[in-house]
């Protein structure tokens, strides 16, 4: 496939490193326990073979069938383990009978009709293979001709056909899978009909991902079944304000449990023109398993560590099932975080380094009305951009720049011709910015958008002069204090695990991140003390290099050294204002904070369902 085409409809490889994740943790590490506790026990293994045989599966977008295919073969292998124990030194003159597991067990679901019948193909081929594989232990030659039984793969939109006509929920052993990757922004319009139709009785469903459709049709499916489900999904649907969407209802309403998780993993695949993408695996079912499993991947070495939770959250942590929804004030009490100023000015009022130049020259007043103006691109990369701050500048004096009288006409007729209704009300005022938010005293900015490679989101001080656009948030009044918590690892593993994500790029939220982020809740003097004077000494260290971009200090491969200790000593002094004992890892860092934002919410949820039922009984 062309890789636009590719991207638009997710059909994205999944490589059978991935696919083995899901499955071991799904169904394979069980069956392979079992078998090795009854191995010696032949009832119990004749027992063990039938329920094998009797295990079906089903892949609601299944493509060629990969996920199908390695499904198969691993089932197969585990069944000839059985077989070789139960028949070895015996004499059998057919192998055939020996079997109990065949291709029938495998159910998919493709909306193009190439895909499935290559599904359907390899299914037979995998199944020759085994059976060769068979043939090879017992010497004799064995071959399944003719085809009288094949995997089940239907055509059509996974998303409008009913899955009870592939198969019951009551004979389904395992939902699996990779559904599409298609980002909120990125669906067709046949996909948003598809979204519409599955979360249209949703607040706010539109704003899921497309691939969030398949969870909750598979939580419908399973209902009062034994039936578990395991998803590789993008880590989106972990973070940001689709969690509070997508399982506040999985977790309510179907009352569904998170039996296993596979956190953040990078995305593998030999396929050319590959998502770039970073991954979850999700298995659920509305049989809660006693013992959960939280996995965890080294990126470096590629192995993976599994440690038990008592219950995983909807972030992938051990937690409760509480989720982060939007606040339009912080839980704790700091300073307010609000956006910068917006000018709508469709480029009219903004001035290049050029362009700023040519206008001061030629009319030297206008240097009192041009001042800096910048984002999180001018901020992080040292850039220089201008724009025009006429809110106080007197009417003949701009009519006397001509310049400038032609760049107010264009934004007022550019403004006019909007589709939004605010900014053509707004053309009356071409002088001035459509949202003036500049606060009136130094200021914290803190860029809405940063990359996802940086270990920290460089963030720092500014005077009132220098004006902010969208692209940033600012915290007015803030203090150094505030800043050393928000540079710190603790606030950093916060937002890294609730922020959403542009691309793979952290995108800050004032209503998700900052807002909901649990602050130490009393710390002493002195451990405030000590946050200021680390927090004080990050920004010497950026100082020390004044012709350096904060992109470049920041940079992993790039960030000086001094920096670098001085963010691990300002990490620990924050850390010591939450706890004595320093935290172990991030996930360490994360679900401390998460059982501490419980603590905190609980009292302000009592409070809000109080005020809700005091007005419902007026």
């Amino acid at each position: 496939m062309e890789p636009k085409e590719r991207r638009q409809i997710g059909a994205h490889y999944t490589s059978e490193r991935d696919i083995l994740k899901l499955i071991n943790s799904l169904f394979m590490d069980d069956l392979r326990a079992e078998f090795e506790k009854i191995k010696e026990n032949k009832n119990r293994l004749r027992e063990f073979q039938e329920k094998l045989g009797a295990l079906k599966f089903l892949d609601p977008a299944c493509g060629c069938g990969n996920f199908l295919v390695v499904t198969y073969r691993e089932i197969r292998l585990l069944e000839l383990d059985v077989i070789n124990i139960l028949y070895k030194g015996q004499q059998v003159t057919s192998v055939e009978f020996l079997l109990k597991v065949d291709v029938d067990s495998m159910h998919g679901i493709e909306i193009n009709e190439f895909p499935a019948l290559i599904a359907e193909v390899a299914m037979w081929l995998i199944d020759h293979q085994m059976n060769q594989r068979l043939s090879e232990a017992f010497g004799k030659y064995y071959v399944r001709l003719p085809l009288r039984k094949s995997a089940k793969i239907v055509l059509g939109n996974a998303l409008r056909l009913d899955w009870n006509e592939v198969i019951k929920p009551s004979e389904c052993s395992y939902i699996l899978g990779n559904p599409p990757f298609v980002g909120k922004k990125e669906k067709e319009e046949e996909q948003r009909k598809d979204l519409i139709a599955i979360w249209g009785d949703i607040n706010n469903g539109s704003n899921l991902d497309y691939v969030t459709c398949w969870y909750r049709l598979a939580a419908k499916f399973i209902a009062n079944s034994k039936c578990e489900v395991g998803f590789v999904s993008t880590n989106s649907i972990c973070q940001g304000e689709q969690v509070s969407i997508l399982w506040g209802v999985l977790l309510n309403k179907y009352t569904l449990a998170i039996n296993f998780a596979h956190r953040t993993f990078a995305w593998e695949s030999e396929v050319k023109g590959k998502a770039h993408v970073h991954c979850v695996i999700v298995g659920f079912g509305e049989q809660s398993r006693p013992m959960k499993k939280i996995y965890e991947h080294d990126a470096k070495t590629g192995k993976q560590y599994a440690s038990i939770a008592s219950n995983i959250s909807p972030y992938l942590v051990e937690g409760s099932n509480i989720v982060i929804s939007k606040k339009t004030k912080p839980i704790c009490s700091v300073p307010i975080m609000d956006f910068g100023s917006k000018a709508a000015d469709f480029g009219f009022l903004t001035l290049s380094p050029e362009e700023t130049k040519d206008l001061t020259e030629n009319y030297p007043k206008s240097k009192n009305w041009i001042k800096q103006f910048i984002g999180s691109y001018e901020f992080i990369n040292n850039k220089k951009r201008y724009c025009l701050w006429l809110k106080d500048v007197q009417p003949e004096e701009l009519r006397d720049c001509l310049p400038v009288m032609d760049r107010l006409e264009k934004c007022r007729k550019a403004r006019l011709a909007s589709v939004d209704q605010n900014t053509r009300r707004w053309a009356a005022y071409p002088a001035l910015f459509q949202a003036d938010r500049q606060p009136q005293s130094e200021y914290l900015l803190f860029p809405k958008v940063s990359s996802e490679r940086r270990q920290y989101v460089p963030l720092g001080f500014l005077p009132p002069e220098i004006i902010t656009n969208p692209t940033v948030l600012v915290v007015p009044n803030a203090q150094i204090y505030h800043y050393g918590i928000l540079s710190s690892s603790m606030h950093m593993d916060w937002m890294r695990q609730v922020c959403g994500r542009m691309k793979s790029d952290y995108q800050y939220s004032n209503t998700i991140v900052y807002n909901n982020f649990p602050w130490p809740q009393s710390p002493t003097e002195a451990q405030k003390a000590k946050v200021e004077a680390k927090a004080q000494a990050v920004l010497d260290a950026r100082a020390a290099y004044p012709d350096a971009s904060l992109a470049d200090l920041y940079d992993p491969l790039t960030m000086p050294a001094i920096l670098v200790k001085a963010h691990s000593e300002l990490d620990r002094a924050v850390e010591q204002c939450y706890r004595a004992k320093p935290f172990a890892s991030d996930r360490e860092r994360v679900e401390f904070l998460f059982a501490l934002y419980e603590k905190l919410f609980a009292p302000l949820q009592a409070l809000l369902e109080t005020k809700v039922k005091g007005k419902k009984k007026s």
